[in-house]
């Protein structure tokens, strides 16, 4: 599927709000378990988590499998569905900072490490208990930026 088609698909919001809860609770791991084999499988999972969202979508995460399977069912259809590409690129961004984190830690850098998780950590955390995406808002504000208005 192309990325221009993939991106216009629609999304219960509700879900990469689930998501972001569940990457919370990754990545509080990741830092409490500081250098160690368990931070480092645990951060790579993740990875591959965000690695999964920025490629196909959010709505293909293991983490949106769970809230299809598991959440949604017991909730009432969403008041509206959000364009999928704004929490496709907040998958993206998420991936940089786990990905400078993998590199860091598994290099011994564990303060560089803790920092690149700990920016990813408050990031979702925002998401994920005010359903403010942060990687949302830059894509909104970077697609103002750089698009052109329409000539009358």
């Amino acid at each position: 599927m192309s990325t221009e088609l993939h991106d216009r698909v629609r999304i219960d919001p509700r879900g990469p709000q689930l998501s972001a809860a569940l990457t919370s609770v990754v990545l509080a791991l990741v830092l409490l378990l500081g250098d160690s084999t368990g931070a480092l499988v645990l951060l790579a999972a993740q990875t591959a988590v965000f690695a999964t969202g920025a490629a196909w979508g959010p709505q293909f995460t293991p983490y949106a499998w769970v809230f299809r399977t598991l959440v949604r069912p017991r909730l009432a259809p969403p008041a509206e569905l959000e364009d999928a590409a704004p929490p496709r690129f907040a998958q993206a961004v998420g991936l940089g900072f786990a990905l400078v984190g993998l590199v860091a830690l598994a290099l011994g850098a564990t303060l560089a490490a803790q920092v690149a998780v700990g920016f990813a950590l408050v990031a979702a955390l925002l998401n994920a208990v005010f359903a403010f995406c942060l990687g949302c808002e830059a894509y909104l504000l970077i697609k103002r930026a750089t698009t052109r208005p329409a000539r009358a």
